[in-house]
């Protein structure tokens, strides 16, 4: 499966992009892509992309990462909304968080007592003739 991803160039510390059509299965620092179609360098914000061959891609099927997708929104190749990147933190997660309903409105000492009283109890047999 085709994918359009960042491919990392530059030295330590000083990372550049550059934005090309790949496998998914080449690993991101290193190995063949199909087309190159566009540059990034995150430190000066400079951005170069071929609109007219991205869009080809796109409507060849292939899929873009979540920070190609969020570039290529910012840049309006794309219509739509920004895929959210970083995580929530715990304590908004359960903020956000729906209350949890109990399952049965008896306490479970109760439900626990009624099940071993049905364990308990012999199991009747019908004799068919």
């Amino acid at each position: 499966m085709l994918v359009i991803r960042f491919f990392r160039v530059g030295k330590k510390n000083q990372p550049s992009f550059k934005i090309v059509v790949t496998d998914k299965r080449m690993p991101p620092r290193g190995g063949r892509f199909v087309e190159e179609v566009g540059f990034y360098n995150p430190l000066t914000k400079e951005k170069i992309l071929q609109r007219e061959r991205i869009k080809y891609w796109l409507s060849k099927g292939v899929k873009p990462s979540d920070t190609v997708y969020n570039l290529l929104v910012s840049e309006k190749i794309l219509e739509g909304k920004k895929i959210a990147l970083h995580k929530k933190s715990k304590k908004e997660a359960k903020e956000t968080s729906a209350p949890v309903e109990p399952v049965s409105e008896k306490p479970t000492e109760e439900i626990i007592k009624e099940e071993t009283k049905e364990a308990a109890e012999p199991i009747k047999e019908e004799k068919t003739e």
